[in-house]
C-alpha cells in the first residue's frame, strides 16, 4: 500500500471567494482596457469584504463599480440570497460592506514592465512550475482530478438544489499506488478513502444529508470499491458556512489550483494580477511545455522551473525534469536546452501566444479559472497540445 492524497474546493469556499472576486475585476479592467496593470488581492471576512493592491488603468472604476462587480462574483458563485439559508447561516450579496484600498502601480516597476520595443519586462521576479503526468487522460495527477470531479459534482447539485446544499463544499481523495515505484511511475491504483463535506438545510438531519452526498458521490463517475473508506460531513451537523464562518484570502488554494502537491509550486498566487505577472503566465507556460512533452510520449511525468528577474523580458533559467520517467533516449540537460532556445517565454510571447490580455466569453475567464482551477481543464488556452509534433519529432 502507498497513499497519496489531493484536495478541491468549491467557488463557494471562503478563499476560492476571494480568488473569484478579484479575478472578477482583472476581467473587467482587461475588458474595457487591455494594457491595464492589476495586482490586487480580496480579504473576505463575514459580510466584510476589503480589496487592495494596485491597479492602472485608462478606465478607472469607481467604489460603485467595485460593489457591483463584487455583489455580482458573489451571486455567480452561488450565494444569491435565495435557497434554505438565512442571513445567520450564509453570506447575502447585498448585505456586503466594501472597504477599497486600491492604488496605482509604483512607476519604478512600470518603467521596467513596459518597454520601448513593444516587449514586456517581468512584472516581478519569482519562480514557477509547470507539471503534467500520464495517470488521467487530462495529463494530470489522478488524486487532484478525482477530488475536483467529485466536488464540482456535489457543487452543481448545490446550484440547482439550494434548498437542500450549499455551496461551500470540500472533497478529497487519496489513491492507493500499491507500492512506491508506481506512484513514481504514474501508475496509480484504486480509490483508498474519500472525503466530502457540504453544508445541508437546517432541516435536514445528519443522516439525510450523508445520504444525499453519498448518492451524488455514486453518480460522481467515481469508481469505488467494496472497501474504499468514505467520510462524508465527518464533524456531523454542517449548516453554518461560507465567509461569515471562515474567513477567505487571495492565494491561498495554491496547491488546490495547481498540481494537488505531485509537484513543486513557486508559491505566487495567480489570481489578482494580469498577465505580465509571471506568476500567472509564467505558471501556464509552465504547464504548457510540460503537457506537449508528456502527451508527445517522452516521458510519464515532465516538471518544468521558469524563473524570472523584475523587469526583465526572458527568462532567467529554464529546466525541464523528467522525473525518472524518460521513456526515450533524451537527457534532462538536452530537453531544458532545446526547450529554452525554442520558446523565448517573455511574458509578451506567452500573452500572445495564449491570448491572455483578452478575456472573454467562449475564450475564457479569469474568474472562471479561478473558480475551476488554473491548470488540467482543456478549455483553457494554455492546456492545447499545439505544438506535440515538434516533441514527438525528438523520439529516435
Amino acid at each position: 500500500m502507498y497513499l497519496f492524497t489531493s484536495e478541491a474546493v468549491s467557488a463557494g469556499h471562503p478563499d476560492k471567494c476571494a480568488d473569484i472576486i478579484a479575478d472578477t475585476i482583472v476581467d473587467t479592467i482587461l475588458q474595457n482596457d487591455a494594457d491595464a496593470r492589476i495586482a490586487s488581492e480580496v480579504f473576505v471576512a463575514g459580510k466584510n469584504i476589503a480589496i487592495g493592491g494596485e491597479v492602472t488603468t485608462k478606465n478607472d472604476l469607481t467604489n460603485e463599480d467595485y460593489h457591483n462587480i463584487i455583489r455580482k462574483a458573489l451571486i455567480n458563485i452561488g450565494y444569491t440570497g435565495n435557497g434554505g439559508f438565512d442571513r445567520k447561516e450564509c453570506l447575502y450579496p447585498d448585505d456586503i460592506e466594501i472597504s477599497n484600498f486600491l492604488n496605482r502601480q509604483s512607476p519604478d516597476i512600470n518603467q521596467g514592465v513596459d518597454q520601448e520595443d513593444g516587449e514586456i519586462g517581468a512584472g516581478d521576479q519569482g519562480l514557477m512550475f509547470g507539471y503534467a503526468c500520464a495517470e488521467t487522460d487530462e495529463y494530470m495527477p489522478q488524486a487532484l482530478t478525482y477530488a475536483r470531479q467529485l466536488c464540482d459534482t456535489i457543487y452543481q447539485h448545490a446550484l440547482s438544489h439550494p434548498d437542500t446544499l450549499g455551496v461551500d463544499i470540500k472533497t478529497q481523495v487519496t489513491i492507493d499506488y500499491g507500492n512506491k515505484s508506481n506512484f513514481e511511475q504514474a501508475i496509480p491504483g484504486k480509490i483508498h478513502t474519500i472525503v466530502a463535506s457540504a453544508p445541508s438545510q437546517r432541516d435536514m438531519d445528519i443522516t439525510e444529508a450523508r445520504t444525499l452526498i453519498m448518492d451524488l458521490i455514486q453518480k460522481s463517475g467515481l469508481k469505488l470499491e467494496s472497501d474504499t473508506i468514505i467520510h462524508i460531513n465527518p464533524t456531523g451537523r454542517y449548516v453554518n458556512h461560507s465567509p461569515l464562518y471562515d474567513s477567505g484570502l487571495t492565494g491561498r488554494k495554491l496547491i488546490v489550483d495547481s498540481f494537488g502537491g505531485y509537484a513543486p509550486i513557486g508559491g505566487g498566487a495567480q489570481s489578482s494580477k494580469d498577465y505580465t505577472k509571471v506568476d500567472r503566465s509564467g505558471l501556464y507556460a509552465g504547464r504548457w511545455i510540460a503537457k506537449q512533452i508528456v502527451a508527445a510520449g517522452l516521458s510519464k511525468k515532465a516538471l518544468v522551473q521558469l524563473s524570472y528577474a523584475i523587469g526583465v523580458a526572458k527568462p532567467v533559467s529554464v529546466s525541464v525534469d523528467m522525473m525518472g520517467t524518460a521513456l526515450v533516449n533524451i537527457d534532462d540537460e538536452t530537453l531544458s536546452n532545446l526547450v529554452h532556445k525554442r520558446y523565448s517565454l517573455t511574458p509578451k510571447w506567452i500573452t500572445d501566444r495564449f491570448d491572455l490580455s483578452n478575456p472573454k466569453e467562449g475564450h475564457f475567464l479569469y474568474a472562471d479559472v479561478a473558480a475551476r482551477g488554473q491548470v488540467g481543464f482543456s478549455d483553457y488556452p494554455w492546456e492545447k497540445l499545439d505544438d506535440v509534433d515538434y516533441f514527438k519529432s525528438l523520439i529516435k
